[in-house]
């Protein structure tokens, strides 16, 4: 079980010191996908641009945690436990900083959509995507900072609902570039913002996986739960999407 006390106490501020840093870098990728979010809603370019410069920021905090955590084994040496909480560490900060990555790509595509008429409600949904994995990042974190796997598993069930508003979003928008070519340009930019916003929900499942790792010292059995058939998804003469 994670949680045992050690007689050094400065073990102890390292490994908290790890935590914090996990939990500063995942808060900046939170607020950055909020952020990127909002943006796309108004099409507020300002924002977008600003999302896209303080990427570096989330960036920077991961160069930070792989120099600690290389210290950390080699000055402490963690074994078991220890060892898993490093490990574990190392592999969030990863999955975080690929988040903020997707944070700004979907920045930048709000830079190009905001010249383009809207289509649909689609921004709406994308929006609601969006605000189901706002959701998983904020518990993931918090199941992180408290070792609650079990927090963590509900997480990483989640990420199926995030799946299927992607895969009905998907059929949406090839029937809307089917129905109108002038619409495939701004359709295409949405598709690729609604695939970083399902990436941003593996990715963030793939911290919950690592959550039940951390504390059980092994993965989930079953198989990730997975809601996504855009893969399997044709385009008929008609016009019309089906799977």
């Amino acid at each position: 079980m994670v949680g045992t006390e050690h007689i050094v106490k400065g073990y102890d501020a390292d490994l908290s010191r790890l935590d914090n840093m996990i939990a500063e870098m995942g808060g900046l990728a939170e607020a950055q996908l909020a952020a990127a979010i909002g943006a796309l809603i108004r099409f507020d370019t300002d924002v977008a641009q600003r999302i896209v410069a303080d990427d570096k920021k989330i960036d920077e905090l991961e160069s930070q945690v792989d120099d600690f955590t290389v210290k950390l084994v080699a000055l402490r040496q963690p074994m078991a436990d220890d060892l898993r909480i490093v490990i574990t560490g190392l592999k969030i900060s990863s999955n975080i900083e690929r988040i903020g990555d997707y944070a700004k790509n979907i920045a930048k595509r709000t830079l190009t959509l905001a010249k383009t008429p809207t289509i649909g409600s689609s921004v709406n949904t994308i929006a609601r995507m969006g605000n189901v994995v706002e959701g998983m990042i904020k518990n993931v974190l918090d199941a992180y900072i408290a070792r609650d796997a079990e927090k963590a598993d509900d997480v990483r069930l989640r990420d199926q609902e995030v799946d299927q508003i992607h895969s009905s979003l998907f059929r949406e928008l090839l029937t809307y570039m089917m129905e109108d070519p002038r619409k495939i340009g701004p359709c295409t930019h949405l598709l690729f913002i609604a695939k970083n916003i399902e990436r941003i929900g593996d990715h963030t499942t793939s911290i919950a996986e690592q959550i039940h790792f951390m504390v059980h010292g092994e993965m989930p059995s079953d198989d990730r739960p997975k809601g996504d058939s855009s893969s399997f998804t044709v385009v008929e003469a008609d016009g019309t999407a089906r799977k």
